[in-house]
C-alpha cells in the first residue's frame, strides 16, 4: 500500500532543495573568484610581464561560459536538472585537477584549455542553479536573491584566502597541490546534488522564454541589460587584476596583495548586505548616486597609492561603492518585469557575468601595451558607463512613467 506524500512534505523537499541551490552559488563565487587569485601564484607578476597570456586566460573563461548557455539547454532536456547540477560540478573538478598539472613552468596554451573548462562548467553550473532556486524565488524573490549574493560572495572570499593562506604557509611550490585540493569543493557538490530530485517544472505558469525576451526590446530593458554588464565588468577588472597592479605599482609582495584583494570581496560582500537591509529606508537614487560616486573616488584612490593603507582604503571605497548597485538594479527589474523565467534571467545573468570577463580580458591586452595602469583607467571608464546609464534609465521611466 503507497501513500502520496503531504503538503508539508512536498514543501520539506522543496526548501531543502532550493537551499542546497542556494548553497551552489558559493561554488559559482568559487571557480569564477580563482583566476584573479592565482595569477601571483602562477608568477604573472614577475618580469618580463605576460599580461596577452592573463587576457586570453579571462577571455578562454568566458568563451567557456558562452559555450554553457546552449550545452546547459540540450543536457537537461535529455538528463534532467538533477544530472545537469552533478554533471557541471563534476566537470569543474576535472578542470581544477587538470589545471594542478598544468601549472607554469608548462606552456600557458594548456591553462588556456584547462580554463575553457573551468568556465564551461561554472557556465553549466550557473544554468542548472538559476532553475533549481525557481520555487524558492516566486514565493521570496527578495530573500531568495540575497541568499544567493551572500553565498556567491562567500565564495569568492573563500578562493582568494585559500591561496593567499597557501602562498603565506608555503610559497609558489605548494600551488599545483593547492589547485588539487580545491578540485576537492566541487566534488563535494556533485555529491550532494547527486542525492537530491529536482522535478520538472511546469512552464504553464510563467511566460516562455520568448514572451520574456519580447519585453526586452523596449530601450529600458536594453539599458538594464547593459548595465549590469558594464556593472559586473568594473567588478570583475578589479577582482581580477588587483592583484597584479599592487604588486607591480605599489610595491607590495603577492600575500600582501592578495589580503588586499580578499578585503575588496569582503567589502563587496558585507557592502552589499547592508545595502539589501536600508534599501527600504533610504531613497533609491540618492543611494545609487552615492555609490557611483564613491566608486568613482575609490579608483582615484587606489590609482594615486603608494602603500598597503592606501591600497585598502581603495579597496573599501570600491566595495562599498560597488556593492549596493546590483541589488538597486536587480529590484527595479523585478518591478518592471514581475515574473520569474529561469532561463531567461540566466541569459541576464550570464551577460552581465560575459561583461564581468571581457573586461578583464580587455585589460590584460591593453597592460601589453600601455602597462599596468590601465587597469584602474578601465573600471573608472566603466564606472562613468554606469552612472550615464543610471540616468538614461531614469529619464526612459519619467518618459514612459514605468
Amino acid at each position: 500500500m503507497s501513500f502520496a506524500p503531504s503538503d508539508a512534505e512536498t514543501r520539506s523537499k522543496s526548501a531543502n532543495a532550493g537551499g542546497k541551490a542556494l548553497a551552489g552559488f558559493l561554488l559559482s563565487g568559487f571557480l569564477l573568484a580563482l583566476l584573479g587569485a592565482i595569477l601571483p601564484a602562477w608568477g604573472y607578476h614577475r618580469d618580463p610581464p605576460d599580461f596577452t597570456a592573463v587576457g586570453n586566460y579571462f577571455l578562454s573563461v568566458a568563451v567557456g561560459v558562452v559555450v554553457a548557455a546552449g550545452l546547459a539547454r540540450r543536457i537537461m532536456a535529455r538528463r534532467g536538472l538533477a544530472f545537469l547540477l552533478v554533471f557541471a560540478c563534476a566537470l569543474s573538478c576535472v578542470a581544477l585537477a587538470y589545471l594542478a598539472l598544468v601549472s607554469p613552468p608548462a606552456s600557458p596554451w594548456w591553462r588556456v584549455a584547462g580554463l575553457l573548462v573551468l568556465g564551461t562548467g561554472a557556465g553549466l553550473l550557473n544554468m542548472a542553479l538559476f532553475h533549481a532556486i525557481s520555487p524558492s524565488y516566486q514565493s521570496d524573490a527578495a530573500g531568495t536573491a540575497t541568499k544567493g549574493g551572500i553565498w556567491y560572495g562567500l565564495g569568492c572570499l573563500t578562493a582568494t584566502l585559500l591561496v593567499a593562506a597557501t602562498l603565506l604557509a608555503a610559497g609558489t611550490s605548494y600551488v599545483p597541490g593547492l589547485l588539487a585540493f580545491m578540485a576537492v569543493v566541487p566534488a563535494i557538490f556533485a555529491a550532494i546534488y547527486a542525492k537530491s530530485s529536482y522535478p520538472a517544472r511546469s512552464e504553464s505558469a510563467q511566460p516562455t522564454l520568448r514572451q520574456a525576451l519580447k519585453d526586452f526590446r523596449s530601450p529600458g530593458a536594453v539599458m538594464f541589460a547593459a548595465l549590469l554588464f558594464f556593472q559586473f565588468g568594473n567588478e570583475w577588472s578589479i577582482a581580477g587584476w588587483l592583484p597584479l597592479f599592487l604588486i607591480r605599482r605599489v610595491g607590495l609582495s603577492p600575500e600582501a596583495a592578495l589580503i588586499i584583494l580578499a578585503l575588496y570581496w569582503l567589502f563587496l560582500l558585507t557592502g552589499r548586505v547592508g545595502s539589501v537591509a536600508i534599501l527600504p529606508r533610504v531613497r533609491h537614487r540618492r543611494l545609487l548616486l552615492g555609490s557611483v560616486l564613491a566608486a568613482l573616488f575609490g579608483c582615484l584612490v587606489l590609482f594615486q597609492s603608494k602603500n598597503a593603507f592606501g591600497a585598502a582604503s581603495g579597496a573599501f571605497f570600491l566595495g562599498a561603492g560597488y556593492a549596493s548597485i546590483y541589488p538597486l538594479v536587480a529590484e527595479a527589474i523585478g518591478r518592471r518585469f514581475p515574473y520569474y523565467h529561469p532561463g531567461f534571467f540566466n541569459g541576464i545573468f550570464s551577460l552581465a557575468l560575459l561583461g564581468g570577463l571581457l573586461a578583464p580580458a580587455s585589460v590584460g591586452y591593453a597592460a601589453a601595451g600601455m602597462g599596468v595602469g590601465v587597469v584602474i583607467g578601465i573600471p573608472l571608464a566603466g564606472t562613468c558607463m554606469v552612472m550615464a546609464l543610471v540616468s538614461l534609465i531614469w529619464l526612459e521611466s519619467k518618459v514612459t512613467g514605468r
